[in-house]
């Protein structure tokens, strides 16, 4: 684009209209001219000049009235007006800078100054015409980068969000500092019907701190899903960000493990403010206290993924906060702060309404995010594992293998350190007809592998469980025996047949190392429903449709059947 410009001449004078059309062609510039206001008015709506050089004084429109018009016609376009007058008088010139002039040339004119003056127009005519592109260009930019975020939003929510967020016994606050929210909600229905939940908070805002939120989420519902177990997917998700986040990125996380049927949860918390188990009996705050340090820091063979076990229940509540809730600031500077949160405890006698009361108190307090703030509450209500989606599977179905056998034998040092059943239920879940019935399989695995674990090789006394101090004990006892575990073993043996009629049956016999135990005195006396023990039992027989104890209590065999 030229540099040089349209000007139009507003004079009524003819040899001045001559002198400045002269002084402003040998500058290169384009002259327009007309004698009049009206006709000035009508060269500007045709021509568009880039200048305008106007007499104040002129026939049929003066040139204050003309600048006004034209005012109306530019908008944000940059077209400087020079007055041309004999008037020296303050009030005139200023009513001329009120009509929307830029300036003023003195009769009689000197060239020197006129060529300056169109000169400096000029440069700053061209400085806006770069900012105008500059500006449309950043636009345009913008909108681009808009609507890719919102591309990136849509996929990014349907994977960190295709669980079960809106279950009945979960409830969530997020507000998001950023288009995309640093902090992460995820929450799966586990293959046995209970339940993982995940609150993740990554460093920053926005777009890089939503980046490891994919990969994470991808670890977390896949590996749920599979039936593996909180401390495998911790490795595998700290292990995957360690891998990929650049050194300065991680994310403070808490995890928790709810099992409905057993009436316990497991919580392993990185980095993130201490979260509380409320009980609603009791009105007890348990703290969740932050022992480990964030995702994605430590080495794969530093990473601690120990977890506290808590005893749950029936309405009993865990909740979990970002660090964006604490340091929600008021117009004063004030933070929102841990002293308010546990007033809002100590003052709700109702464990229903503490997520509606700390929620109510966040907004009294006007807080103003500096953070992507998000809170979290999970109820212990064993009915939401019925709600549960049916297994998915990715493969047709169609290699369906109807007739085998196959034994495993688990010894001590695997025993240790891996969890045989999302291995066994991948095996048995390529049995189409077994598919329907992947909760019912694993939840009967579990329990069985539980029991052969801790009772059997281990020897724990599962009565220690009667109470919340005698539930923290049973499983301080398991982990330190397990860390010291040096032999025995637990083995699993399966045999699948198919029927002529399309039908077929699952057996499955599993036996340990242990002592046994007396499995009818142990069915007889099932521990009162008030404690913490002495319900796996009865879920096992309830869920398998044969199921039968050695005499010595050391195997045990359950079957499952199908019908064409």
């Amino acid at each position: 684009m030229s540099d040089y410009l349209t000007v139009l001449i507003a004079e009524d004078n003819a040899a001045d209209r001559l002198l400045l059309s002269t002084i402003v062609s040998r500058q290169g510039h384009r002259v327009v001219t007309a004698s009049n206001g009206l006709e000035a008015l009508a060269q500007f709506a045709q021509e568009r000049p880039q200048l305008v050089l106007m007499d104040v004084m002129m026939p049929v429109m003066d040139g204050f009235e003309v600048a006004r018009r034209i005012r109306q016609r530019t908008g944000e376009e940059l077209v400087p007006i020079i007055f041309l007058t004999s008037l020296t008088e303050s009030g005139a010139l200023g009513q001329g800078l009120e009509a929307g002039g830029d300036d003023f040339l003195i009769k009689p004119y000197n060239r020197v100054v006129i060529e300056a003056k169109i000169r400096a127009m000029a440069r700053l005519h061209h400085l806006q015409r770069m900012v105008l592109e500059q500006r449309d260009l950043i636009a345009r930019h913008n909108e681009h980068l808009l609507n890719e975020q919102r591309v990136a939003k849509a996929v990014f929510d349907k994977v960190a969000h295709s669980g079960c967020l809106d279950a009945a016994n979960i409830r969530y606050l997020q507000s998001p500092f950023a288009v995309f929210n640093g902090d992460l909600l995820l929450a799966a229905f586990k293959p046995s019907g209970g339940m993982h939940v995940l609150l993740g908070d990554f460093t920053g805002h926005g777009l890089p701190a939503a980046i490891g939120a994919m990969p994470l989420a991808e670890v977390f519902y896949g590996m749920t899903a599979k039936g593996y177990s909180m401390p495998d997917i911790l490795r595998e998700m700290n292990a995957k960000l360690k891998r990929i986040l650049p050194v300065g990125v991680f994310c403070c996380a808490s995890m928790l493990n709810l099992s409905f049927q057993r009436g316990l949860v497991e919580v392993w918390t990185g980095g993130l403010p201490d979260g509380f188990l409320y009980r609603r009996e009791t009105r007890e705050r348990v703290p969740l206290v932050s022992r480990h340090l964030p995702l994605g820091i430590l080495a794969p063979a530093a990473f601690d993924e120990r977890y506290e076990v808590y005893p749950m229940s029936e309405g009993d509540r865990v909740f979990l906060f970002s660090d964006g809730v604490l340091e929600a600031t008021n117009t004063a500077g004030e933070m929102f702060g841990e002293q308010r949160l546990m007033e809002v405890f100590a003052s709700q006698a109702d464990a229903s309404r503490l997520f509606d009361d700390i929620q109510t108190a966040l907004s009294r307090f006007r807080g103003e995010a500096q953070d992507d703030l998000s809170m979290l509450e999970v109820a212990m209500a064993p009915q939401v594992s019925q709600q549960r989606p049916p297994l998915a599977f990715s493969d047709s179905g169609l290699s369906n293998p109807l007739d085998w056998s196959a034994s495993f034998e688990f010894r001590a040092p695997t025993l240790k350190h891996f969890n045989p059943l999302p291995f066994l239920l991948q095996l048995l879940m390529e049995v189409q007809a077994l598919r329907p019935k992947g909760g019912a399989l694993y939840s009967v695995l579990a329990e069985l592998y539980s029991n052969a674990l801790e009772h059997g090789v281990m020897g724990l006394d599962s009565s220690l469980k009667r109470d919340a101090k005698g539930f923290a004990r049973y499983y301080e006892q398991r982990a330190e025996r397990l860390a010291a575990l040096r032999d025995g073993y637990v083995r699993f043996h399966l045999d699948l047949s198919s029927h002529a009629d399309g039908g077929g049956r699952l057996l499955i016999r599993m036996e340990d190392s242990g002592d046994g135990f007396d499995v009818g005195a142990v069915l007889q006396s099932q521990c009162e429903v008030s404690s913490y023990c002495g319900r796996g039992l009865l879920l096992v027989r309830q869920l398998a449709d044969r199921c039968q104890w050695s005499a010595d209590g050391k195997s045990v065999s359950v079957e499952f059947f199908w019908e064409s």
